[in-house]
């Protein structure tokens, strides 16, 4: 390895080291899917707010246990909305949902009662204190922390927010980021024919689609040639549109036509690193504009876009989301697996779990950085270290979800 290139470890703690966490603003719940908390809700009523009924029945009261076969008046109705009865001595009628009347305190369902005249009803089952009945606070009771700053708002949390009468969350900001693609031969309109040495740009839609799922707000997208001139003005109109970070794919290689580190050079920016011990995407550049707006410069490849965004960018984003770093989680590879030494591998990968309920993560084939397909097929991310070259199957490895805030498994300990 030479001395310029950079360990995975080494470059994003730089990476970090440059990033601030950004201010919280107040969202309301119906647009805040998929912002992080700033701070934790703490809940300002019981949920629910009121004793009810669990199903259609009879509410009724008594010291112990009230005997099947038990004669009682029906006192009255009580729908789902009704407000605050007082019972006496007898039944109630009673709707599921509907609140339990003041000196009640059981419900029978209806399938365990029989009616006789025009206001009776037969218990066919002994009735205990509390059947049936949902109480106040049950769910959530006042006081109670019910969401974390750092979760990340997905739809059921949202139902617990309206259920709570909570109109607005501190949530993060978005950091604001901008996608430049390089490269003369790529086509954007999916309509256009291909010309001979022309290819279509799969990486400009990809960051624009997976950036919002990793918490960022994608300002400006752009395609150019290699040019630096035109490089150069189109990172004019990113940072007019008011990015923060710009992801850049092409042109940081060492060949003729990779121009951004001189179009950097004449924008003033400082680079804080250049190539690091990874594959694929070891030409990855990182760099800090005027303005404190930082530039990830990733190959051109689509793996190596992948890569880059997952386990550089990302990392980044947690940062200014207020986000830890992220926890480690680990699974038994299904076969064995060997790779070249001195470079950190990120690997398409499959988790599968087996017959007996075991979880396992399978390397698959074709991981060629130009090959796309694996990676549609992938559900995760192997990674292997860089002082390691073979591992047999059962080895446990380092595996991370398509995005940092989409991994369905519990946390391991913190990265």
């Amino acid at each position: 390895m030479s001395q310029d290139t950079l360990t995975y470890e080494e470059a994003v703690r730089i990476v970090r080291g440059a990033c601030a966490k950004l201010a919280a603003e107040e969202c309301p719940i119906g647009a805040c899917m998929g912002r992080v908390l700033a701070e934790p809700v703490i809940s300002t009523v019981d949920l629910p707010p009121f004793d009810n009924s669990a199903m259609d029945g009879f509410a009724l009261s008594g010291r112990a246990i009230v005997p099947a076969g038990a004669e009682l008046d029906i006192e009255g109705e009580q729908a789902a909305g009704d407000g605050v009865s007082r019972a006496g001595i007898g039944a109630w009628e009673i709707m599921t949902g509907a609140r339990i009347p003041d000196g009640l305190d059981r419900v029978v369902p209806v399938e365990q009662t029989e009616r006789f005249g025009p206001s009776r009803v037969r218990l066919l089952a002994d009735v205990a204190p509390g059947q049936n009945v949902r109480t106040a606070g049950s769910d959530v009771a006042h006081g109670e922390n019910v969401l974390h700053a750092g979760t990340a708002l997905q739809a059921q949390h949202l139902m617990l927010l309206a259920a709570l009468g909570v109109a607005n969350v501190s949530v993060a900001q978005r950091p604001r980021i901008a996608v430049i693609c390089t490269g003369r031969e790529l086509v954007d309109d999916p309509a256009q024919a291909l010309a001979p040495g022309q290819i279509r740009n799969s990486n400009g839609p990809f960051l624009a689609a997976r950036l919002p799922l990793a918490g960022a707000d994608v300002v400006h997208v752009e395609t150019v040639g290699d040019d630096v001139d035109a490089f150069e003005a189109a990172m004019r109109r990113a940072l007019e549109a008011g990015a923060k970070i710009v992801v850049t794919s092409g042109a940081v290689s060492m060949g003729r036509y990779d121009f951004v580190p001189q179009a950097l050079d004449r924008l003033g920016a400082q680079t804080l690193f250049h190539k690091v011990a990874i594959r694929p995407g070891k030409p990855l550049l990182f760099a800090r504009l005027p303005g404190d707006v930082l530039l990830f410069g990733l190959p051109g490849n689509p793996i190596a876009v992948a890569v880059g965004l997952r386990f550089f960018v990302e990392p980044a984003l947690r940062v200014m989301l207020g986000l830890p770093a992220e926890a480690v989680r680990r699974a038994a590879l299904i076969k064995p697996y060997n790779k070249k030494p001195r470079l950190r591998f990120h690997l398409k990968s499959r988790l599968h779990v087996d017959a007996q309920g075991r979880l396992g993560v399978e390397v698959l084939e074709g991981q060629e950085s130009y090959r796309i397909r694996p990676l549609a097929d992938a559900n995760a991310w192997a990674v292997v270290p860089a002082d390691v070259d073979a591992l047999p199957a059962g080895a446990m490895v380092r595996v991370y979800g398509a995005g940092h805030l989409e991994f369905p498994l519990p946390d391991g300990s913190a990265a």
